[in-house]
């Protein structure tokens, strides 16, 4: 069984990772406005895998006796200036998703709650994984420059880090 914490803190990430499904499918929709469908399909993928984290959070409370809340969800920006500060913002996001999830971790330490401890790992790993691929994608933008951006458009689905 959940804590009251626990719960409001699982429920605090569904709307976290909801949010991040709702804030990549704006970014790929942009992207594929400016004619960046490689980019846009990359985009789409993190949008499905935010969606699917969402819905691990849903079950996992609901399986430890919680209640899981669907939120509100908080309008993701539409505009970006370009794809390196489209990408700058997706690691940026990710970096406040990994301290989310350190944040769920830790209070589930505190509460002596070890299933929670042992579930949240996965995220804990997710979330490596999140933060290294925007990097490399940033890497990337830095050593191609602004007109290598086509390159990386045809390219990026190598670079999901998977």
């Amino acid at each position: 069984m959940l804590t009251k914490k626990i719960e409001d803190l699982c429920n605090r990430q569904i709307e976290r990772e909801g949010y991040s499904s709702n804030l990549y499918l704006a970014m790929a929709s942009w992207a594929e406005t400016k004619g960046m469908s490689g980019i846009a399909e990359w985009l789409y993928a993190q949008a499905e895998e935010e969606r699917a984290h969402m819905l691990k959070f849903f079950r996992y409370v609901n399986e430890r006796n919680g209640t899981a809340i669907v939120p509100e969800f908080k309008k993701p920006p539409v505009k970006y200036k370009g794809i390196p500060e489209l990408f700058d913002e997706v690691l940026k996001h990710e970096k406040f998703i990994s301290a989310s999830i350190n944040e769920v971790l830790e209070a589930a330490i505190a509460d002596k709650d070890y299933a929670t401890v042992n579930w949240i790992q996965w995220f804990v790993d997710e979330q490596v994984e999140e933060e290294s691929s925007a990097q490399m994608i940033i890497d990337k933008i830095k050593l191609a420059g602004e007109h290598g951006i086509y390159f990386l458009d045809r390219d990026i689905m190598n670079f999901r880090g998977e």
